[in-house]
């Protein structure tokens, strides 16, 4: 299981990432100011440190230097700050890359799992199988009995969602924040929308509604 450090002031933000991160089978630690992030890098092992511009006591540029006089750990450096000058400063200092906020979770998760397959990790399968359906993460295929499904990116990250842990119920508030970011403020119905959408393009219901509750992929049986 691959360890990442977060590394944000924003307690909700925080709260958004660890748990997310932790869904995608990440194990995490949080810091919410440079020093204390950088008292855990020393302490522990990290694969990864995802880490915000803007902190108390040491800014993000200051960790990235510190933690870079003694590792080439993968960093992504989460900003509000989209200026050009603080892009190529980052870069200087050696970051794997940027996220600007507000951003999307998946492109986040994307973007993570990226780094860590070219920092390491290639031997990793990149292919997702449930039942008849198969999701190549790397290609952002999708096949129903070897065919090709036509989706969108959006119905993609649902059935990914969904086929990654089967028998996991989702609820509607749970796929809006990670599918369509912390910052929407849409209704919950595009939700259902875009299951029903997915359900017609599968043609069998292997995405039950929980009543009341969500939704869930069947969990598989022995």
């Amino acid at each position: 299981m691959k360890h990442i450090l977060i590394v944000e002031d924003e307690p909700d933000i925080q709260e958004l990432l660890r748990t997310y991160l932790e869904d995608a089978g990440y194990q995490t630690a949080v810091a919410g100011d440079g020093v204390v992030a950088l008292a855990l890098f020393g302490s522990q092992h990290f694969d990864l440190v995802l880490l915000d511009l803007m902190l108390p006591k040491i800014d993000g540029f200051g960790v990235c230097e510190l933690i870079r006089q003694q590792s080439q750990v993968p960093i992504l450096m989460l900003t509000a700050l989209d200026g050009e000058e603080q892009q190529l400063r980052g870069f200087g200092l050696d970051i794997d890359d940027y996220v600007t906020k507000p951003f999307s979770m998946p492109v986040l998760l994307e973007k993570i799992r990226v780094i860590l397959r070219r920092r390491g990790g290639a031997g990793e399968d990149s292919r997702l199988r449930y039942r008849d359906l198969s999701l190549d993460l790397d290609t952002r295929e999708a096949l129903l009995d070897g065919r090709p499904l036509e989706l969108t990116t959006r119905e993609f990250e649902l059935l990914h969602t969904f086929l990654d842990a089967p028998g996991r119920v989702f609820t509607r508030e749970m796929l809006l924040a990670k599918l369509w970011g912390y910052d929407f403020y849409g209704d919950e119905r595009v939700v259902d929308s875009h299951i029903k959408n997915l359900r017609h393009k599968l043609g069998r219901d292997y995405i039950e509604t929980v009543r009341g509750v969500g939704y869930r992929a069947a969990k598989e049986t022995l």
